[in-house]
Order: structure tokens, then C-alpha cells, then sequence
């Protein structure tokens, strides 16, 4: 009977389905695992299915002799070594397609909180310093009329362009190639320099890879008006933090709203500290419905491919 490690307990049927065909040991910590933990505790896995911030690198694979298939634990792949899996002769498989809407719905819910100060409100209020209404009080920038930037217009940034047209935003994006999908928001393709430019809020929606590591560098936020703002949801990296940094507090740039992190679960002291964030704990997928969807998915990927089928989700 094939085993099957699993690098962090998850809600739903999924590691039920699974025990009735192999010999499944979860991790039940609250604590990621290192990887000599990983190694030590998944030596004789056939199946592995890691979270996003579980490095599967060459050394790992070649750790795990057994291991014939990695059922990644998100959408995204960038924490798995690609290359090596493909050399090795080791399938791998994601969770497309069910966090986008949960996704779209936490950019959406970091913009207005952000652009409408609600965590400052919130503290303020819980500090009893609230005096009453006057016309000068907190104020913020309205939303509607205004311009947000999208890059990455994939499934994710396509939901986030359908909520932002709802509160009456003009939509622009920049992808790598335009997209024809766009016409139906519609949004507008333009370069990246535009997108800095002309943007009032950016989300950043694109995966992580060799070409949007660090793509908002000081250069890049040095192009924004100091008026925008900034949210990401997709993966920490793109983001340059110490550029981030130093642009908030010198205001080159209005705020920053911030769900994903470079070194997770580390966050600079210097980003706790800016009243002109809002920090979140990497909530993007993280609905009931959601989470049990995807492991249910890579318990179908799993179960799949030791069946002989194609997994359906197959990335390579």
C-alpha cells in the first residue's frame, strides 16, 4: 500500500479519502515543517502533498526515494523545483481554479479597508478616542471613478476586475500578452510603466516567476503616484519589502495592503509599525468551502495517478 505524507492537516473529506486507499500520516502541528523535519517524517512516501511554503527542492526529492508524485497543496508552484521534478521522472499537480473567487473577494476587502482607513477607524474607536462626527474626520479618498491597476489579468485578476467594476473603478491591466478576455469588464491593456502611472490602487495578481520576482522594485514604486496604493495577494516575492518599505515611509506612495510576504511567516517590524498598511495573515483562500475543496483536489490528483489515470489537475 503506496503511503502518503501530508505536510499540514486541512478541512474536509479529502485525508478521509484518502486513508481508504493508503497509508496516510499527516502532520497535525500548527508549525510548518523544516525541511530536514519533511524529510525525516515523509522518508517513505510515495505521494507527497506539501503547502505552498513547503520547499520541495532537488535535494528534498532525492531525500524521498519512494516519492513518484507531489500534490501541491495551492494553485501556485513556484515552492516546488519544476526542473527536478521533471528530471526525476516525479509528477506534479496543483489546485487550480477554486480559491479564485475567495481570493478576489480578500483584494477587494484590503482595498477598501485600506483606502477607507477601517483598521485605524477600528483602533481609534476600541482606544475610546472617537469624539463624534466632523467634517474634517478621517478622511479618505472615494473609490468610485477611479483607476485601478491589475497585473496579472489570469482567473484571479479577471474576478478582482469584475468586483472593482461594480464600485464604478476603470479597469487597467497589464499582462504579458493582452488578453481577450478583457473586452468583457471591460478592461484596458497597457504597459507596466502605465499601469505604475495611471493606477490609483494596484493589485497584483500574477504568479511567481523568474520574470515578477521583484517586479515592484524601488524603481517601479518610484512610478506610482504618491497617491496609490498597493495590494497583494498573489505571492510575497513580487513585491520588493525593503523597496515597499522605503517608499511607505517616505510617502512615496498613499498605503499598502499586504497578504502574502517574502520570508512568510516573517514581517518586517518596520511594516507592523506603518499606520498606512493593512496586514493580513495569508487569508486569501481561506474559506471552509475552499480549503476542503482543495484537498479534495489533491486527494483526486493522488488517487488518480495511482489508479494509472492522468491526474487531473497535472502539471508536469
Amino acid at each position: 500500500m503506496p503511503q502518503v505524507f501530508i505536510c499540514r492537516e486541512f478541512p474536509g473529506d479529502g485525508i478521509n479519502r484518502l486513508t481508504q486507499q493508503f497509508q496516510v500520516t499527516v502532520n497535525r502541528t500548527k508549525a510548518d515543517l523544516t525541511q530536514t523535519e519533511l524529510v525525516a517524517q515523509a522518508k517513505d512516501a510515495a505521494a507527497l502533498i506539501p503547502m505552498i511554503t513547503n520547499i520541495i527542492d532537488a535535494e528534498v526529492m532525492d531525500s524521498l526515494r519512494r516519492l513518484k508524485i507531489i500534490a501541491n497543496y495551492g494553485v501556485g508552484y513556484s515552492n516546488i523545483d519544476i526542473a527536478a521534478a521533471k528530471a526525476r521522472a516525479i509528477v506534479v499537480t496543483n489546485t487550480p481554479g477554486v480559491l479564485t473567487e475567495a481570493t478576489a473577494d480578500l483584494t477587494m476587502a484590503l482595498l477598501l479597508a485600506l483606502v477607507r482607513r477601517v483598521v485605524e477607524g477600528d483602533a481609534l474607536v476600541r482606544r475610546g478616542e472617537f469624539q463624534g462626527f466632523y467634517p474634517n474626520f478621517f478622511l479618505s479618498p472615494d473609490l468610485t471613478g477611479k483607476t485601478l491597476g491589475i497585473f496579472g489579468l489570469g482567473q484571479i485578476g479577471m474576478a478582482v476586475a469584475r468586483r472593482a467594476v461594480a464600485f464604478d473603478l476603470r479597469v487597467i491591466y497589464h499582462n504579458r500578452h493582452p488578453s481577450a478576455a478583457a473586452a468583457l469588464i471591460p478592461a484596458e491593456y497597457v504597459s507596466f510603466e502605465e499601469l505604475l502611472s495611471h493606477s490609483d490602487f494596484i493589485s497584483v495578481n500574477a504568479p511567481l516567476n523568474e520574470q515578477t520576482f521583484h517586479r515592484f522594485d524601488r524603481r517601479a514604486l518610484a512610478m506610482m503616484k504618491p497617491s496609490a496604493f498597493i495590494i497583494n495577494t498573489a505571492r510575497g516575492p513580487i513585491v520588493s519589502e525593503s523597496a515597499l518599505i522605503e517608499a511607505l515611509q517616505t510617502k512615496r506612495i498613499a498605503g499598502a495592503g499586504l497578504d502574502v510576504y517574502e520570508d512568510e511567516p516573517r514581517v518586517p517590524a518596520e511594516l507592523v509599525s506603518l499606520p498606512n498598511v493593512v496586514l493580513l495573515p495569508h487569508l486569501g483562500s481561506a474559506t471552509f468551502e475552499v480549503r476542503a475543496k482543495m484537498g479534495a483536489m489533491a486527494a483526486k490528483n493522488v488517487i488518480a495517478f495511482f489508479n494509472g489515470q492522468t491526474p487531473p489537475n497535472l502539471v508536469v
